[in-house]
């Protein structure tokens, strides 16, 4: 059997036969029938717009690998770092490498206390941590003259690492204005999940992060660093493509993330189960969704069409945390929501599975974290995610700045009328 498909232009009779390689078949073929013939594609559900090496997603079977690495075998044995060295650079780092490496991140934590004392300062007082962070995240490009020099391989690396170090910085020093607390600075001498909760929750001299807490951050960050071509990367790519610094372009991907499409998902999750109440009430809340009167929120997924490998992994985090936090009371409810969508034919038939949502959103509040901070929380770790695809995308010779075409669907020509005459 050949790795080809034919297509025909009922209209001409000209054919076009190109290649098929891993399930994919340029866009070329279109314009060798017709050059003014296009493709409509609403959410790019069927349109390849990169070639990537970064992230292998097979939603039928369940699969996710960074750069190959099963994201089982990583959110068991590695860090975030070392995951965050994969991503950028292709191959797990050396021993030396990754001291290297961490060294470099852990030196770039700091901000300009420019930021924190004028521009942070100047956000009204209930402002969402979110705004701030993706305000903070274009602001921070402001402060280096070398940003927009993307061509210059060291300047970008420079960028990268100070925005892998920063966010964690960013995101706490928003959470902190939000509650109206003092600034923790950067310490150091602690891995970098703990250093973020060190940041968080520190209050006085002294504060001690729980070994648990850390590696249940750890992995939460492990799991989120990437996901292929989701809305915010897609963001951070078409916002690249016009060759605008790092920092504008990673903000453009947080915005997209801001949204309870894409990032609040988690959010939507805690908020359900607490408008369930108790897990009397889960049989009713399924007949509900069952009969179009509500949403299971944190089931199902745009790409996953089986169990969200991601899910197995944060459901034995959950209770990793729980352990030392005390359980979570929406825990009992979310179980039972789950057995009863794991047997009903209804949710089976529709491939309704828990995602890497439903259980996160419990996670972070069982460690303290308003609902208002979960996405700030998912935004931290994909900032690696996003770098890594920008980085590919201006190495990437077949890209252009990013122009998809549109269908037109208006009026004809029409004559001007005279505003008296209308």
């Amino acid at each position: 059997m050949r790795d080809t498909i034919t297509i025909t232009d009922d209209r001409t009779g000209k054919t076009v036969t190109v290649p098929i390689e891993g399930g994919v078949f340029s866009s070329s073929a279109l314009r060798e029938l017709d050059p003014s013939l296009f493709m409509y594609d609403p959410a790019f559900m069927s349109t390849a717009a990169c070639k990537s090496e970064i992230t292998y997603l097979d939603g039928g079977a369940g699969i996710l690998r960074y750069r190959g690495y099963p994201i089982e075998q990583l959110a068991e044995h590695s860090t975030y770092l070392e995951v965050a060295y994969l991503l950028l650079h292709g191959d797990l780092p050396s021993t030396d490498q990754l001291a290297t490496w961490r060294n470099d991140v852990t030196h770039h934590t700091f901000i300009h206390e420019n930021m924190r004392k004028r521009f942070v300062d100047g956000f009204h007082y209930d402002a969402h941590p979110m705004g701030m962070f993706i305000s903070s995240i274009a602001a921070l490009g402001t402060f280096y003259d070398g940003a927009k020099n993307i061509q210059n391989e060291a300047s970008r690396r420079k960028q990268i690492l100070r925005l892998i170090a920063k966010t964690p910085t960013l995101a706490a020093m928003a959470y902190r204005f939000s509650i109206g607390q003092p600034f923790n600075y950067p310490d150091n001498d602690l891995s970098y999940p703990a250093n973020f909760l060190n940041m968080m929750w520190k209050v006085g001299p002294h504060y001690e992060v729980d070994p648990a807490l850390e590696r249940a951050m750890e992995v939460l960050f492990i799991l989120h660093a990437d996901h292929e071509q989701n809305c915010g990367t897609t963001a951070m790519r078409v916002v690249g493509s016009s060759h605008v610094d790092p920092y504008s372009s990673a903000a453009a991907a947080a915005a997209a993330l801001y949204g309870p499409r894409h990032g609040g998902a988690n959010e939507a999750v805690v908020r359900m189960l607490s408008e369930i109440g108790s897990i009397e009430n889960v049989p009713a809340f399924v007949e509900s969704v069952k009969a179009g009167d509500g949403r299971l929120m944190g089931f199902g997924h745009r790409v996953y069409k089986n169990y969200d490998p991601r899910a197995t992994i944060i459901k034995k985090a959950a209770y990793d945390v729980f352990d030392v936090t005390g359980k979570n009371p929406l825990l009992d409810i979310a179980l039972a929501l789950e057995d009863v969508a794991l047997k009903d034919p209804y949710f089976i038939d529709r491939k309704l599975y828990p995602n890497v949502d439903f259980y996160s959103g419990l996670i972070y509040q069982a460690l303290g974290f308003p609902v208002d901070m979960f996405t700030v929380l998912f935004a931290i770790p994909r900032t690696v995610g996003w770098l890594a695809h920008w980085q590919e995308l201006l190495a990437d010779p077949d890209q252009k700045i990013s122009r998809p075409r549109q269908w037109y669907s208006g009026p004809g020509e029409r004559s001007y009328v005279a505003i008296a005459d209308r």
